[in-house]
């Protein structure tokens, strides 16, 4: 039997645990017990991470249970080893906290814990970046959620099922965000008290643990510093979508080589999970270009950087924390526009930072920047207090206090 005849059949084998879903609802849920996921269960990552984090670190003052349930074996004895709560989805303990619990934090859907054991739980969504471009509900290219017919409408039943019933809260950053995520999750019920992820590398309130990997990404992207006698590291992030594919025709890798080397810089690729370039990164990985696994926590290597560059990747957004130099490499802007997403805002207005188009826009810029003509800084501030509401304190005690009161408060 082929792989994608094996997921269809897993695809709609989910119905066969609608009965499952309705027996869930019966078991009472303990207020002290929170439980966190992310990207369905594969990754440590984004707000869940370092909320979990948090908590765990300050679980006596605040009396909650902070539990972190995955489908990944290896997250969870890494989790264990340094001394924090977590289990695999599918274990006996897994299972039986995913039907105690109260709250779910996760940063797609419920499912990045376990949807089907969710029923009486208070879902809170964090979701996963302050959207330039349209998402949910709100992107007309999204076929769950807008199909164009009744066959796709049917197609679609399963997903949007678990992606969907039912999401109590999502997470934003600001009032001024608050319509768009109301919008986007077809909800009243936002939160504004920030994002937890900002809280680890700006105000420094957690102690980050990080995977096997990010721990080898780190040590690697150090090594190839001082092996060629680099300064500077360009962190480039660009979102997902089909177009992505251009880079490589944009882009003349042997003079852009030469250019890394002769102006000392490290230039990181950070994929999104779902970029289709992952191998083709993976190819040209070595000397002063640096291939970051996509699966990893983007977060981690803000604090090495010196430079961003990206496109439409919400990454941007968080970045103006750290007051350094934005550069949009959007070569596929009108192609993006017509054919992925279309965009909450103007992209002109609300992308701090120099517009490049090509190799010697982008390698112009970059030297400018270098030099200290960085033109961009007020304007960068000015959209981090639109954008963010609360910019000289952290999020994670403001939403631990507001998800407390939610389940009636303290113990």
């Amino acid at each position: 039997m082929s792989g994608k005849i094996i997921n269809r059949c897993k695809y709609w084998g989910q119905l066969l645990l609608l009965p499952v879903y309705g027996f869930s609802f019966l078991f009472p849920r303990d207020k002290r017990i929170w439980l966190f996921g992310s990207t369905f269960g594969k990754r440590f990552a984004d707000n869940p991470r370092y909320f979990y984090l948090y908590m765990s670190q300050h679980k006596e003052e605040f009396h909650i249970r902070p539990i972190w349930i995955s489908g990944k074996r290896e997250l969870v004895t890494l989790l264990k080893e340094a001394g924090y709560e977590a289990y695999y989805r599918y274990s006996i303990k897994g299972i039986w906290y995913a039907l105690r619990g109260k709250v779910y934090f996760y940063d797609n859907y419920a499912k990045d814990i376990n949807f089907w054991l969710s029923g009486g739980a208070l879902k809170f969504n964090m979701w996963h970046g302050i959207p330039l471009k349209k998402i949910q509900a709100d992107n007309i290219f999204d076929k769950i959620r807008h199909p164009k017919n009744r066959w796709e409408a049917f197609q679609a039943f399963p997903r949007r099922l678990s992606d969907e019933k039912p999401s109590h809260y999502v997470l934003t950053t600001s009032e001024f965000m608050r319509p768009i995520f109301s919008s986007a999750f077809q909800t009243k019920n936002v939160s504004t008290a920030g994002y937890p992820r900002i809280d680890s590398f700006v105000f420094r309130e957690i102690q980050n643990l990080y995977t096997d990997t990010e721990r080898k990404t780190m040590d690697k992207i150090k090594k190839r510093m001082r092996e060629k006698n680099a300064d500077t590291i360009l962190y480039y992030m660009p979102t997902f979508r089909d177009s992505e594919t251009d880079f490589f025709h944009v882009i003349h890798f042997k003079q852009f080589h030469q250019f890394l080397q002769e102006n000392h810089l490290l230039f990181c690729v950070k994929l999104h999970p779902k970029s289709k370039l992952k191998e083709r990164f993976r190819a040209i990985e070595g000397g002063n270009i640096v291939d970051i696994d996509a699966d990893t926590d983007p977060y981690v290597f803000i604090p090495m950087s010196d430079m961003l560059i990206t496109d439409y990747s919400s990454i941007y957004f968080d970045y103006l924390f750290t007051d350094k130099p934005v550069v949009f490499f959007a070569y596929d802007l009108e192609k993006y526009q017509k054919h992925s997403r279309e965009m909450y805002f103007d992209y002109e207005e609300y992308t701090p930072g120099v517009k490049v188009k090509n190799q010697q826009e982008l390698e112009r810029v970059l030297l400018e920047l270098l030099s200290g003509a960085d033109s961009c800084q007020e304007t960068r501030r000015q959209l981090r207090k639109k954008v963010f509401d609360r910019t000289e304190q952290s999020a994670s005690a403001t939403l631990a206090e507001e998800i407390i009161q939610m389940t009636g408060g303290r113990v």
